[in-house]
This record gives C-alpha cells, structure tokens and sequence, in this order.
C-alpha cells in the first residue's frame, strides 16, 4: 500500500463509498468536506426547531447498499434501520383523479384499471415486461460496468444479450415510448416523471429510463431519521474502518507534479500530500478551473456543451397539512406537462404552471416533539439550472410567482399547507449553486437528453493520473444508488492502477 494517504474530496455518497471501499482493502483514507456533516446533496435543513430533509427522500436499488455494507463486514440492517414503502407513491391530478402505486404488481393492476379501464391495466402489465427487460439488459453492461461506450455496452451483451440490446428502444424517447403503451395521458405523465429522477424532460430523455420503473417495484425504503441518517451511518462505517474524516475542510486547488497529481491545497494554506485524489463533487466544477489549473486539465473537453440538468425550486416547512390525505411520497400534476418542460429547457424560466412534487418525512414514522396537527414537509417544483447567470433570471417577483402558483395548485387538488414564515426555508437555483459551485444549480449533472448522452458523461478516470471522479455527474449517473456505483467504481479503478504502479 503507498505510504500516503488516497485524499477524497467531498463527503457525498460517491464519496463515503469509495472511502468505504479503499479502506476495507487496507488503503489509508483521508476524506475531506467543507460542511459540518456528510451526505452532500443527501442534506438536512433545520426549520422551525425540526430537522428536514431537503434532498433525496428514498432508497432504491439496495443491493448497492448491501454490497457496500458486505465489503467493510457488516450488513444493512446493522448500519441503518429502514422499512419497505407499501404506497411507493400518491398522485393527484388538476384535470381529476388520484392513484396511488404500490409495492405490489397485482395491487398496481387492479388500481390502474379502477383509474383509467381494464385496457389500460393490460397496457401497464406489458410496459412492465418491457421496463424489466430493460433493466435486466442495462443492469450489469452499462449500470455495474465502468464508462461504456456504445460498442463495449454490445460487447458486454454478447450475441445471446444482443436481442435484449436491441428491443429496449435506445433511439426513442421515453414520451414516445410511453405513447406506445398508454392512452390515458395522465398515465404518460405519472411514468413520464421517471426522467425529473435524473433531471430530464421525458420528452428528450431516452426511452431506457422507463427501467425506473422496475426498479421501484424491486424496493422503495424508507430510513427512520430521514435519508440523512444513510449518510451519517456511512460515514461512521468508513471511520470505523480507518478513514479520517475531516468536516469544514475546503480544498482550494489540486497540487500536481510530474504531470501526476499528488495532493491538494487547502484553503488555509496547507498542503496534504496524497497518493492519489479522488474528487467527488461536480466534474463542471473541474472543467471551470475552481480547483486550479490542473482541474481543467483533467477533464476532458467535448465538441458541445452539454445541457445542464433540472435545478428546484424547494420549501422546508413545518406546517399543518388539510384536506388531502398525504401519502410519503405525492406527485400533483399541472395540467400543462409539456409547457412546464418547454419553460424549463427552451426558455430558462420557473414553469408557469409548475408540477409540485411534496413529501411527508412524517408519513408512517411520526417525529418526536412534533406540535399536534404539524409535519415535516418538503415541497419541490422543477426549475432552471440558471443559478450561475448575471443577472439572476428568477428575481423576487418570479420566485413570487412560482411560490403563489404552487400552493395554488396544492389547493386546487385539495391540499391546504398552513405555516407561519419562521416555519419556511426556501432553496432556489442560486442558492443551490452556492451550496454546489460550478453547477449553476443543476442537481444531476448534465441532462440525459438523447441516446447519446449516457455516454457522454465522465467517466472514472480523468486524463491526470493520480485524479478520479465520483459522484452523481459522472457515470453511472445521478440518484443515490447510482452515486454510491460511482464511488465503488473510482475506488477499484484506483486500486488496479496502483497495483499497476507497484504501490
């Protein structure tokens, strides 16, 4: 093992998982982050007395969890107490109707075909097939896999797994290939969300993504302390197992010699030297040069510039919720889904009829302390990256706007928040790009808009040797499992070139 430590910058998931990773293989650890507490986008906002989550709100795929837990000898279950979501999700719509999803296929068909008739049931009962096929055929070629590119994901198929390549649709869009399956389009829109999971519009995300839809009927998790406590477990697992995790840590620039990168400077002025980096933040924030000359020099540059993915518009309360009976997870859907998504990408604006997405943190897990009658909310509308740009598009009086049009729509689906101000904490573009720079706000990396663009994010290893990349703007790409493969994957990329190397 080198005698210096691997330095990993950023304590995100990608993060925590790669310094798991490394240091359940021997290799001594030093992770670095400039908050007070782990868990980067995976954070905590407190509000009226309350701790809210303000990220991530569930588990999903956790086998990755499973797996990382397994290396550094423990379980799960010993590392995180969580319970199986029944309703995976409640959706209400302003043209009419509510349907809930479960965990359960059979429930799912008996509650699509009371919502929208026994045609559309079977209609759902064949996308199903189609979505775990897709999952099934991406699973171990492109999600597990380090960065693929079109030919090694066939290679990696084989000539039985090219059928499989083939009937996934990689060329479509997700809104087409939902047309293919449902005529009720308030069901296009319900699966349609599936691509806001990664920051997209459904109209030019690839049709790939309905594989989301398997993957929430394979488990949704529910973590008692919010899904904030994931990220604390982890990061008390990877100190347990050597890592020294140092909080309010800002690292200011990468030191390189030798065309090799071999520590960071801090921005106190010291200098950490380090076998290698592994940098789990936004690979933007590398290519604008925020961590010195040597970050841009890492990455690598291509032909156009990506679009960035969806930014939020946020607000943490505390308030007391009427009328609506709130399920964890609720989904209230405009009635101009394709407006919304225009606004967004075409015109770099808040939507002017805006889908409101609200959890209820307190949902079959009631907080401790709470006044009677008040929750713990989180409120989300899809907004514009555009937290970087001078002068700020999203003023006050649109910020106003958008804020009346949401509890409006709330209302009108028959949702009534009451919360004083003190009871509020909103998190706009500008605010989300102060909290991750070189993101204009962008919560997903760049946007999977057409086929091309789950090849077109960075992979592992960068064109410095000694710098790796984790974390949601890379491959796999964004969500929280997806983090954690990309933390696991820079931690074994590392560990074969420093075995290469004879350290």
């Amino acid at each position: 093992m080198p005698e210096s430590p691997v330095i990993i910058v950023g304590a995100g998931i990608g993060g925590l998982a790669a310094a798991i990773e490394l240091a359940a293989r021997g290799v001594a650890v030093e992770l670095l982050e400039r908050q007070d507490t782990p868990g980067g986008k995976m954070r905590q906002v407190a509000v009226g007395g309350q701790a809210i989550d303000a990220g991530p709100t569930v588990l999903t795929m956790r086998w990755v969890f499973d797996e990382l837990c397994a290396v550094a000898g423990t379980t799960l279950e010993d590392t995180i107490a969580l319970e199986p979501a029944s309703i995976l999700a409640r959706h209400a719509w302003l043209s009419g109707g509510q349907l809930d999803l479960h965990a359960e296929h059979a429930r799912n068909l008996a509650a699509i075909g009371e919502f929208a008739g026994a045609a559309e049931a079977r209609r759902y009962e064949a996308f199903c097939t189609r979505a775990q096929r897709t999952y099934q055929a991406l699973r171990d070629t492109f999600i597990r896999a380090s960065r693929p590119n079109p030919l090694s994901l066939v290679g990696r198929a084989g000539l039985r797994g090219l059928p499989d390549m083939l009937r996934i649709s990689p060329f479509g869009t997700l809104w087409g290939a939902l047309g293919e399956h449902f005529h009720d389009a308030r069901l296009r829109q319900l699966f349609g969300r599936y691509a806001t999971y990664c920051g997209s519009s459904p109209f030019a995300a690839p049709a790939t993504l309905m594989l989301i839809a398997h993957v929430e009927l394979e488990g949704v998790w529910r973590l008692r302390g919010g899904m904030h406590a994931l990220a604390r477990a982890l990061a008390s697992l990877a100190e347990a197992r050597g890592v020294r995790l140092r909080y309010g840590c800002e690292v200011q620039q990468l030191e390189q010699r030798g065309g090799r990168i071999t520590g960071v400077r801090l921005a106190d002025g010291d200098v950490l030297e380090a076998a290698a980096v592994v940098f789990n933040g936004d690979a933007t924030a590398l290519s604008q040069g925020l961590l010195g000359q040597a970050g841009r020099q890492a990455t690598r540059r291509t032909p156009r510039r990506p679009t960035r993915s969806l930014s939020a518009l946020t607000w943490n309360l505390v308030a007391r919720p009427v009328g609506f009976g709130l399920s964890h997870h609720n989904v209230f859907f405009s009635d101009d889904y394709a407006g919304e998504f225009t606004d967004i990408f075409d015109r770099g604006r808040l939507p002017r009829r805006p889908t409101v997405y609200v959890c209820a943190q307190d949902r079959g897990a009631a907080q401790a302390g709470m006044p009677a009658g008040m929750e713990r909310l989180l409120c989300l509308v899809n907004a514009p990256a555009v937290g970087d740009h001078a002068p700020d598009p999203l003023d006050p009086a649109e910020i106003e706007r958008c804020e009346t049009e949401t509890f409006r729509l709330l209302e009108r689906c028959g949702l009534t928040l009451t919360f004083a101000p003190p009871q509020c904490q909103r998190t706009t573009p500008r605010d989300w790009h102060r909290l991750f720079p070189g993101t204009g706000g962008a919560l997903y990396g760049q946007a999977s808009h057409g086929w091309q663009a789950s090849f077109s994010r960075p992979g592992t290893r960068t064109r410095l040797p000694g710098l790796y990349l984790a974390g949601g703007s890379v491959h796999p790409g964004p969500g929280v499992p997806m983090a954690a493969l990309s933390g696991r994957l820079a931690a074994r990329t590392l560990l074969g070139d420093l075995t290469s190397l004879g350290k």
